[in-house]
């Protein structure tokens, strides 16, 4: 496994091609389908994050007790495959049944993604 701060800029797969997605806004790597968003309004670190069922071109950091505003959570944060930006982190495990639902998702900051529209122009 690579360390979190290698270079793993060649392991970057392009991938969902028209399609929607959201990118990196460091490198625009693809980072996930539009279609993935749970919902918009979550707090991140730095501001709005969003709720994500997947995403791809992420590394995970270690594992960690964190406290949010819904109580302290097992979290990894996740960075960018391409540039080793922080984007977010990836619910691990949640302290009670209410919590359960974000397991296995991710919040994926708003301020460090581009969302990509795919849109086709006709000639």
């Amino acid at each position: 496994m690579t360390g979190i701060h290698s270079d793993t800029k060649a392991q970057v797969v392009s991938t969902y091609h028209d399609h929607p997605t959201f990118s990196c806004s460091t490198c625009a790597a693809t980072i996930a389908l539009q279609d993935e968003l749970i919902s918009k309004s979550f707090s991140g670190r730095d501001g709005r994050g969003y709720l994500m069922h997947s995403a791809t071109n992420l590394k995970m950091g270690k594992k960690e007790e964190r406290g949010l505003l819904t109580g302290t959570h097992t979290v990894s944060d996740v960075y960018c495959l391409g540039c080793n930006e922080r984007l977010g982190w990836y619910y691990v495990k949640a302290p009670d049944n209410a919590q359960k639902y974000k397991e296995g998702k991710y919040l994926l900051e708003r301020e460090k993604l581009v969302k990509e529209n795919a849109w086709k122009l006709d000639d």
